[in-house]
């Protein structure tokens, strides 16, 4: 799942009349860099959820996103859709969307923002198997903390554990880079109470569920550190396109 769905209020006022994700990157709308990177790792579909100005991303990409490396064949990557907002509709903030999305996605699946230029990230099969065999409910990607984020948002322990550590911790933190792989049952525990689909369309954040999870040993998390820019201002659009 790739979250596309947010207002961009930070970068307006490049995003009052475009979605954040369609924004260019190298020539490129920023949402397809995270497609391409899946589809490179043998993805078969991803569901994009959509929110404000939403109703210009299906247009843009369609049904299928092909990717060919040379020599290689082509990739057909369906693309599913999970509209949150027609028009200048609101979105349901992190956790509602991706429990609106529940119904379209597997026992396990990835997700990352669409907004998040991390061109060398590899959503490796491997990761997924490993974090399947686990007693993990949810598995993420942390990173150094960039400029925006210098306190940093969750800690790593030695054994691979994400920790709820508070900002004044002796213990480094590190930024939550949005990607993360989670089981369906993460959103069916006790810190979930919103039924699968969210028909009432109920707005939820993911950091507190996170956090419910971490404090019961049930999220594990690995450090990145390569590339990686929250593409959040028009300074760091801009920055990039350099």
């Amino acid at each position: 799942m790739l979250l596309a769905a947010g207002r961009g209020e930070r970068m307006r006022p490049l995003t009052d009349a475009s979605p954040k994700p369609l924004l260019q990157v190298h020539g490129q709308p920023l949402l397809h860099y995270p497609l391409q990177a899946l589809a490179r790792a043998g993805v078969s579909a991803v569901v994009i959820n959509t929110g404000w100005l939403g109703d210009q991303i299906e247009p843009v990409f369609g049904t299928y996103f092909i990717h060919q490396d040379k020599g290689d064949a082509a990739r057909h990557m369906q693309l599913l859709y999970s509209h949150e907002g027609r028009g200048a509709g609101e979105a349901l903030e992190t956790a509602g969307g991706i429990v609106r999305a529940l119904p379209l996605l597997d026992e396990v699946f990835w997700v990352a923002a669409g907004d998040v230029y991390v061109p060398g990230f590899a959503f490796s099969a491997d990761s997924m198997a490993r974090f399947r065999a686990s007693p993990q409910l949810a598995h993420i990607w942390l990173v150094p903390n960039p400029g925006h984020n210098p306190e940093g948002d969750f800690g790593l322990s030695e054994d691979g554990l994400a920790l709820n550590l508070p900002r004044n911790a002796a213990q480094a933190l590190f930024t939550f880079s949005t990607i993360a792989l989670y089981k369906r049952t993460f959103f069916d525990a006790d810190w979930c109470d919103i039924p699968a689909g969210n028909p009432e369309g109920v707005k939820a954040p993911l950091a507190a569920m996170l956090r419910a999870a971490m404090d019961k040993e049930l999220v594990s998390a690995s450090l990145y550190e390569d590339l990686w820019v929250d593409v959040g201002t028009p300074e760091r659009l801009a920055q990039l396109n350099e």
